[in-house]
C-alpha cells in the first residue's frame, strides 16, 4: 500500500479508533445527503476501479452512497476542453466538495470557485504550479493529494537502464493538452538520462490515432525504450500504449500498475487505487468542518515497482535478479 505522510492518522482513521463516535453519527448530516462533485478525464468504463477504491474510502468512513453522500460523476471521455464546463455545472448545483482527479482538470476548477472545497486526489508539483500556496499551507480553498512523478522519473529511467542491455536512446511521450506537470517529469528524466549517458527523446501525442504515429516515429529513430507517464488520456488508452509498445519492440515503462497489467514491461511508482482512497480521508475532514487551506497537501512514500514477465519473454528480455528481487509484484 502506498504511504502518505500522516499515514498513522490514516491507518487510526480505518482502524478501530474511529470508534469515539458511531459511524452513523460521524457520516451523516440530519437535513440532507453531501452532495460531491467528482472530474476525471477518462471514461466511465475504463476507471471503474478508481471509481470503487474512492467509494471504499467513504465506506470506511461511515458513509453511505445514496443516503449519506451522493456524487456527480463527470467523464471527459479524454476531452479536456470540458473541464471548465464541468467545473461551471458543479459550482451552478452548489456541490459540497469538488473532488478532481487528474491534474489537468485543477485550473478550470480552481477558477471556477474560490469557495467550494476542492480535493486534489493526484496533482504534479502543485506548488510549481500554482494551485497551492505551499504543501504545508495551502492557503486556499483546495488542499488533497501530491504525486512524486518528479523524483520517480529519475528512477524509472535506472530501471529502465538495468533491465535493457545497452540502452542508449529512450522515448518519452507527451500529451500537449495535459498541465504542466509533464515538462517538469521530463526534465528530471533528462538529468537522469544524462548522467546514464542515454539520450532521451520526447514525442507528443494526444488521442489513440497520435499514439499510432507517436510510436512510428519512436521507431524510425532507433529508440531503445519508452517511457509513459501518468496522464488521464495515457490511463484511458492504456491498453493500446501498451500493445504499441510491444508490437514496436520498445521496453515500456509506467507509473501505475494497472499499464502492466494491460500489458506493459513494468512500472514503479505510487498505487493509484491508494490515492482515491485517502482523498477520502480530505472529504471527510472538509465535511466535519476542516478549511482546506489548512489540511497540508500530502505525498507518497512508497512506490511499487511492478513487472510483467510474460512481455518481457515477449520481448527476449530476461528479469534481472536485483530487479526480480527489488519487485513488489511479477504479473505473470
Amino acid at each position: 500500500m502506498t504511504a502518505f505522510i500522516g499515514r498513522r492518522e490514516f491507518i487510526t482513521l480505518l482502524g478501530g479508533a474511529a470508534g469515539v463516535w458511531p459511524i452513523a453519527a460521524r457520516a451523516q448530516r440530519p437535513d440532507k445527503p453531501w452532495r460531491l462533485g467528482l472530474i476525471t478525464g477518462g471514461s466511465r468504463s475504463r476507471v471503474t476501479e478508481f471509481i470503487e477504491a474512492f467509494l471504499k474510502g467513504m465506506s470506511d468512513r461511515g458513509y453511505i452512497e445514496g443516503q449519506t453522500f451522493v456524487t456527480n460523476w463527470l467523464f471527459a471521455e479524454g476531452n479536456y476542453d470540458r473541464f471548465a464546463s464541468f467545473a461551471t455545472d458543479l459550482v451552478r448545483s452548489q456541490v459540497d466538495v469538488i473532488v478532481v482527479t487528474t491534474p489537468a482538470a485543477i485550473p478550470a476548477v480552481q477558477q471556477a470557485t474560490k469557495t467550494i472545497p476542492i480535493v486534489m486526489v493526484f496533482s504534479t508539483d502543485p506548488v510549481g504550479n500554482g494551485f497551492v500556496a505551499s504543501l504545508a499551507h495551502p492557503g486556499s480553498n483546495t488542499t488533497g493529494l501530491a504525486s512524486s512523478n518528479e523524483d520517480t522519473s529519475a528512477k524509472q529511467v535506472e530501471l529502465l537502464a538495468s533491465f535493457v542491455p545497452r540502452l542508449s536512446r529512450i522515448g518519452f511521450l507527451l500529451n500537449p493538452r495535459s498541465n504542466s506537470g509533464l515538462p517538469n517529469i521530463l526534465d528530471k528524466a533528462q538529468l537522469a538520462a544524462k548522467s546514464a549517458h542515454i539520450s532521451m527523446v520526447p514525442v507528443s501525442a494526444r488521442d489513440e490515432e497520435e499514439f499510432e504515429r507517436a510510436f512510428a516515429q519512436l521507431a524510425k529513430e532507433g529508440i531503445g525504450a519508452v517511457m509513459i507517464p501518468s496522464e488521464a488520456t495515457f490511463m484511458m488508452h492504456r491498453v493500446k500504449l501498451a500493445e504499441l509498445a510491444l508490437n514496436a519492440r520498445l521496453p515500456s515503462m509506467f507509473v501505475h500498475r494497472e499499464y502492466v497489467e494491460a500489458g506493459g514491461l513494468m512500472s514503479y511508482g505510487e498505487d493509484l487505487k491508494d490515492y482515491l482512497r485517502y482523498a477520502a480521508v480530505f472529504v471527510d475532514k472538509i465535511l466535519k468542518g476542516a478549511k482546506p487551506a489548512d489540511l497540508p497537501v500530502e505525498q507518497p512514500t512508497k512506490f511499487r515497482l511492478t513487472i510483467n514477465r510474460k512481455t518481457a519473454k515477449a520481448l527476449g528480455l530476461t528479469i534481472p535478479l536485483q530487479l526480480y528481487v527489488f519487485a513488489d509484484e511479477v504479473i505473470e
